[in-house]
């Protein structure tokens, strides 16, 4: 299906941005995916976030790795730039374009098979060192495309939709990038989009690694008694509260303990062992540090995209090659 382009023709009273684009206008392809998979809702909520953002396609690039996750990129934003690599390797692919061109804003859709397991790695790396991208995780403790094998990130304790019981560890990527220096981390659930909007929003407008672990059920292996990472469950284990941001939207957001401060990365940490010790799912803001800075930074590159330098800027001449030698003696 994915070869069938959905109707140009848009109703005339659908409403615009300020570039005069409707929400169709950030669509893609038609998705191959089950019918009922959280996976779309995330589409959903990408589109409806850059739509309300006016941002223009062609200033996004979004990469993916494999799997149903990996396959979303092509339903959103269908004018701007993708690019799908191979199994667990969207981070460092993502990097080095980051690198090349800093104009761009970067949009880095995975599962928790592509990223908790062959690219646990890659993962790691893209947040500690700080690369600027929305890094999405579309969560749903299973691998789809293989028939439903439980994935790293399945609860201890979860069942299989064919009975089987998970005896191992999960890997929660929230508490991964958060040790790592994530400088933007939330959690959502697909089936939220009022929660997952914004959320997304905030992460595209934060200057550094920003991730968001969504939530997302697997309709065909994992939305049965005895999943944690079911409709069901997810809805009976978050409880929520709305908040009423400074610019007025609102953001629902899990009931935290009292005086609880996003700014303080330890007790981001240890509220989400607390909830999940009581089996009970944290969602919304877990931790934003808005002076955070980026690789560009931390690599003291210049201002100007690298792809646009000239030969002059790529080879200053030899008197610059000895005066960088000679700080190395």
């Amino acid at each position: 299906m994915t070869y069938l382009a959905k109707p140009k023709l848009h109703h005339p009273t659908l409403k615009a941005n300020k570039l005069g684009f409707t929400r169709r206008d950030y669509e893609g392809k038609i998705s191959t995916l089950c019918a009922g998979c959280g996976h779309d809702s995330i589409s959903a909520a990408l589109v409806q976030a850059c739509w309300e953002l006016d941002i223009e396609p062609h200033r996004v690039a979004k990469l993916s790795g494999i799997g149903c996750s990996s396959k979303t990129p092509d339903y959103f934003l269908g004018a701007s730039h993708g690019f799908n690599t191979v199994h667990g390797r969207m981070p460092s692919v993502l990097t080095g374009a980051n690198l090349a061109n800093r104009d761009l804003l970067y949009l880095g859709v995975s599962g928790d098979g592509d990223s908790a397991s062959i690219g646990f790695g890659q993962f790691a790396h893209a947040m500690r060192r700080g690369v600027n991208m929305t890094y999405i995780v579309e969560n749903n403790g299973v691998y789809g495309l293989t028939k439903g094998q439980f994935s790293a990130t399945a609860d201890p304790g979860s069942k299989s939709k064919k009975g089987a019981i998970n005896r191992d560890t999960a890997i929660d990527l929230v508490q991964v990038a958060l040790q790592l220096g994530a400088s933007y981390v939330a959690r959502s659930f697909s089936g939220d989009k009022d929660q997952l909007v914004p959320l997304i929003k905030g992460a595209i407008s934060h200057r550094g690694a920003a991730l968001i672990d969504v939530i997302s059920p697997c309709v065909a292996f994992n939305n049965h008694a005895g999943s944690t990472k079911s409709y069901d469950y997810v809805r009976a284990h978050n409880e929520v509260i709305e908040v009423t941001q400074h610019d007025g939207s609102m953001l629902r957001l899990r009931k935290l303990a009292e005086g609880y401060d996003p700014g303080d990365r330890l007790a981001a940490m240890s509220h989400i062992a607390t909830y999940e010790a009581r089996g009970e799912i944290l969602t919304g803001l877990l931790y934003v540090d808005a002076a955070a800075e980026d690789l560009h930074d931390h690599l003291k590159t210049v201002a100007a995209p690298l792809n646009r330098l000239g030969e002059r800027e790529l080879c200053p001449g030899s008197a610059a090659l000895a005066a960088i030698n000679a700080e190395l003696v």
